[in-house]
């Protein structure tokens, strides 16, 4: 047993209390004397039985000493207590019937040890939980009153390694981080030609997508301390704690170095100053200060380096971002088809998968997913073919687990009548003939009509690959399919549904930002209208005005509505002219409730395609097709040497004239 951490904690002082109040009752406990009942007393008084009596006063109470030979249950002491109106009563028999020693009055007084007891004994108790409370402010066995030290963890040699190994998809920010490493394992070969050793690195990116296991990676391969944290722990309800907390932590580093700290979610702390409702110097803001300070006040030969991950760097702090503080900023983006299907096998390990499973047709099945989305879909695909008491995870496992990140679980239980779902059969068909019929649009994979999550079906339109930039034509066409389920039910049942509720709401946003951010308006033009989409920053963002008059903002609803308005005309045409196609896509999803891409393939072989749009018109209404091509430098030198023919429609490194964004 550790006697010393034992004396320090507040076991030895319980122990101590309790045996002072063990000798206390000991010492000042009074006589023993028998209880007994007032009648029995008098009539030991009575009979002369009594050899001296005491009445004390206060407590109603007379303490009796019976003669020899008397004892009442082995007691020769007894004592009685009576009410205080029969107090002269029993003065008088006392007096009638006087014992051999007489009878004596008392008046109950403390004595001088109970005194000191009740005087001293709370304040050595104060005294002594001071004395603890001060033990731990110095640093002692508990942290109760350590506010003001960092709640950082060192990760151990112990702790399960992560390494770069382990980390897929992210190739760029690996390739960034491994140099970290090499600045911390040969610092010497960087200095050696005037290199500065970066302070500090910002990983930046959507949730999910693998920032955290970067910084946990870096931990396993830089063989060197590693300090880990939250930005929400810096800061506490009492003033200064977070500003020293920072101050503990880096002084930790600094006595380790090399050493790594990682501050997870750096927004809870590195929030941009004076943006906060009513402004005022906060806590907050001062751990800010402190932080800047010690990233700052490094040396060049430290060799610590600070990493942070964050959601949110358009909040951040613009010192906290410049150089010198955060010198590399890292985008942690969503992987790639490549990128996916690394993440998968990587997810896969361990995982019994069947031998017709093809994990690149996963990830070319699931754009725009996280690492985190896909480690999920692999999760809950073993969980369902655990559930279904199998032992391989087939295609059809991997399928319905796709569906249950997208949507969420089937709901089965969710019984609709017929005419719902003739309803929702319809709806969800208008969808997906119309971006069939569409010239613009990615195939449609999937079409359901069971309930899943809150919807009662929904149509899947994929990309084959990964895209990067929507064209104007794509975007109308995203626009004509997502009003397509609202035009089918106006066709076929003449009365539309809340179901597309949230198509409409979709189509409005596509439309206004096409309108006010993309420049796809011949009457706005090619003007950035508002503030950008993104959540907007109390403090920051609240205090700015619309920065275009009333009469922009008319033409903006016009031609929002133009837009959504052209769409309908452009899916009511679709379904008009492949009523039959869309009857028999109906007739099959309410007999299989849901069609794969094979069977959509099948049924829309005798569509007929919706006509070409006419070529868009710029602002001075002359077709771009009509203007002279438009050359780079480059180009020009190409075709002078003759070393390549160039055209208005490409260029030798195989980008359109568009890129260059010089047509005029």
């Amino acid at each position: 047993m550790d006697v010393k951490r034992l004396t320090r904690g507040p076991a030895i002082w319980v122990i101590v209390f309790v045996v002072l109040l063990i000798i206390g009752a000991r010492v000042f406990a009074p006589n023993q004397y028998k209880k007994i009942d007032t009648y029995q007393a008098i009539n030991l008084i009575e009979q002369s039985k009594v050899e001296s009596a005491k009445l004390i006063d206060g407590d109603q109470r007379v303490e009796l000493t019976l003669k020899s030979g008397t004892k009442i249950d082995g007691y020769d002491q007894v004592e009685a207590n009576y009410i205080d109106q029969r107090g002269d009563e029993m003065v008088t028999l006392l007096t009638d019937h006087p014992p051999t020693k007489g009878f004596t009055d008392e008046v109950p007084r403390s004595s001088w040890w109970s005194s000191l007891l009740i005087g001293v004994l709370p304040l050595i108790l104060l005294l002594a939980v001071f004395w603890f409370l001060m033990g731990q402010m110095q640093g002692g066995g508990s942290r109760v009153m350590n506010f003001g030290k960092s709640r950082a963890k060192l990760v151990s040699k112990d702790t399960p390694k992560v390494t770069f190994a382990d980390v897929a998809g992210a190739e760029e920010a690996v390739e960034e981080l491994h140099e970290i490493k090499e600045f911390l394992a040969e610092p010497a070969k960087f200095q050696a030609v005037g290199a500065k050793i970066p302070k500090g690195v910002l990983l930046y990116g959507q949730p999910g997508t693998g920032k955290t296991l970067l910084a946990r990676a870096v931990a396993g391969e830089a063989g060197v301390p590693f300090y880990a944290i939250s930005g929400s722990d810096f800061v506490e309800m009492f003033v200064g704690v977070g500003a020293s907390r920072v101050r503990d932590l880096f002084q930790q580093a600094k006595e380790n170095a090399p050493a790594i700290i990682f501050v997870d979610e750096i927004d809870a702390v590195g929030r941009h100053r004076g943006a906060g409702l009513g402004g005022g110097h906060d806590e907050r803001e001062q751990t800010l200060n402190q932080l800047l300070v010690e990233m700052d006040g490094f040396d060049v030969k430290t060799n610590v380096i600070l990493i942070a991950a964050t959601n949110r760097p358009d909040i951040l702090d613009p010192a906290l971002l410049r150089p010198g503080r955060f010198d590399r900023q890292i985008a942690v983006e969503p992987p790639d088809m490549k990128g996916r299907t690394q993440i998968l096998n990587v997810h896969a390990k361990g995982k019994p998968m069947a031998p017709d499973v093809d994990l690149e047709t996963v990830a070319r099945r699931t754009p725009g997913f996280s690492g985190a989305d896909l480690a999920n879909v692999l999760n809950e695909a073993a969980l369902l073919t655990a559930r279904a008491n199998a032992r391989v995870i087939d295609d059809r496992a991997l399928d319905e687990a796709i569906d249950r990140v997208i949507a969420g679980p089937q709901k089965r239980t969710r019984l609709m009548s017929e005419k719902e779902k003739k309803i929702t059969a319809y709806h969800e068909g208008g969808h997906a003939l119309v971006a069939a019929a569409m010239n613009n649009t990615e195939p449609v994979t999937k079409v359901t009509i069971l309930p899943r999550g809150r919807a009662l079906g929904y149509t899947m339109v994929l990309p084959q690959d990964d895209k990067y930039s929507t064209t104007r034509n794509e975007m109308l066409d995203q626009l004509a399919y997502a009003l397509g389920g609202r035009v089918a039910e106006e066709i076929v049942f003449h009365d539309p549904t809340t179901g597309a509720s949230n198509d409409i709401e979709k189509a409005t946003n596509t439309a206004r930002a096409m309108v006010t951010q993309h420049g796809m308006s011949e009457r706005v033009g090619a003007i950035k209208l508002g503030r950008s989409s993104g959540e907007v920053f109390l403090g920051r963002d609240m205090g700015h005005e619309r920065d275009y008059s009333e009469e922009v903002a008319g033409i903006v609803d016009d031609e929002v509505r133009r837009l959504i308005e052209s769409a309908h005309d452009e899916a009511y045409q679709a379904l008009t002219e492949n009523r039959d196609v869309l009857d028999a896509l109906v007739l099959a999803l309410l007999e299989k409730e849901t069609l794969n891409r094979a069977e959509l393939a099948e049924i829309f072989g005798a569509i007929r395609k919706s006509p070409e749009r006419p070529v868009w018109l710029s602002s001075d209404r002359r077709a771009v097709s009509d203007r002279p091509p438009v050359l780079s430098p480059n180009e020009r030198r190409l075709i002078q040497n003759g070393s390549t023919t160039a055209s208005a429609n490409g260029s030798a490194n195989g980008h359109s004239t568009a890129d260059y964004g010089d047509l005029n």
